[in-house]
């Protein structure tokens, strides 16, 4: 059974950071594509930004330049490093998992980004 579980997330100022990990069980994690997503109140999840199993990296707009995505595949281990946050960066954020047609998905963590 493949599991994503998420960490990281909590409560920072405008202009602060914080670091996302999604671990990833039950699946050989080299393969496949792993991606953020998130989800502000009442607005449709969008995704943050992804990574495939090779280097192809893909970023929303909005977090070019301040948010950076990276795998550690020996810990089956996906991360988000966000920096120069923003309130409008307040969000559930949820790691997926795609791989030979089957996505999986984390239960989120809440970011917050208020003073």
């Amino acid at each position: 059974q493949v599991q994503l579980v998420e960490s990281g997330g909590g409560l920072v100022q405008p202009g602060g950071s914080l670091r996302l990990s999604c671990v990833v069980s039950g699946s050989i994690f080299s393969i496949g594509a792993m991606g953020w997503y998130r989800q502000a109140p009442g607005k449709q999840r969008e995704l943050v930004a992804n990574i495939t199993s090779g280097v192809y990296i893909n970023y929303a707009d909005s977090v070019k330049g301040r948010f950076t995505i990276s795998r550690d595949n020996a810990k089956n281990t996906m991360y988000l490093q966000m920096n120069s946050l923003k309130p409008e960066d307040t969000a559930v954020y949820y790691c997926r998992r795609s791989v030979r047609g089957n996505e999986y998905w984390g239960q989120g963590t809440q970011v917050t980004v208020s003073s």
